[in-house]
């Protein structure tokens, strides 16, 4: 069995994945565009010149799976009650992810030596995805 976060981008799911890319080197498996799908969505559904937006995309964070879209593409992402843990292998790595994910967001807890890790923080990126980064002992 396998768990997978599904992140809806609200219409900002491409500029999500490229800040993805550079700031936690993020591999897209697969990406499928509204007009690229052999069933259009329902009328009324999604907004006019939302053709180009995202209906479906798998990308790899290591060895994880995260999959998104641009859902309903009215532009105001919430992501409300769900964190994503990433685990850096040292604090040199951890400092480089949570810096560059910490770019145009939120920090919540700087990143920093706790009773469990030698460097955890907490912090919301500029889309307001909630993360956790940690180096295990």
């Amino acid at each position: 069995m396998n768990v997978q976060p599904y992140l809806s981008f609200d219409g900002r799911c491409e500029e999500a994945i490229e800040f993805y890319k550079s700031a936690v080197g993020a591999k897209v498996g697969f990406m499928m565009r509204n007009k690229e799908s052999p069933e259009q969505a329902p009328s009324g559904t999604l907004p006019p010149g939302s053709e180009n937006k995202n209906m479906h995309v798998a990308f790899t964070i290591g060895d994880s799976t995260v999959m998104a879209s641009d859902g309903y593409c009215k532009g105001n992402p919430e992501f409300k009650g769900i964190t994503l843990s990433i685990q850096a292998d040292n604090a040199a790595e951890a400092e480089r992810m949570f810096t560059a994910l910490a770019a145009g967001g939120k920090v919540h807890m700087p990143l920093g030596k706790t009773f469990w890790s030698p460097c955890f923080g907490m912090l919301a990126d500029r889309f307001g995805v909630s993360w956790m980064v940690n180096v295990a002992v």
